[in-house]
């Protein structure tokens, strides 16, 4: 495993949610995509579905459901990105 390929995995996540809490949809799918080709270790496996499921949910009424929300934290496990979500989304 490269451990500088999942930092940069995990950066791609962060921009992805941070992406989403600005309203900038494209770029959190982007994001999301990236954080996904780059995962060496399965973290985040469901995370790019959930991103674009998010980001329909922001173009279609303004804002991330509590359910695909909370979605994305549990698909995050414990840890900063999770907090992120909670911080960003919340």
């Amino acid at each position: 495993m490269d451990g500088q390929q999942q930092r940069k995995a995990l950066s791609a996540a962060e921009s992805a949610l941070r992406a989403l809490a600005a309203g900038e949809t494209g770029r959190a799918r982007a994001a999301a995509e990236k954080a996904a080709s780059l995962d060496q270790v399965g973290a985040y496996g469901g995370f790019a579905a959930l991103v674009r499921c998010a980001a329909a949910e922001i173009e279609r009424s303004g804002a991330v459901t509590e359910g695909t929300r909370d979605a994305l934290r549990d698909a995050l496990g414990p840890g900063p990105l999770a907090v992120a979500v909670e911080e960003l989304l919340g």
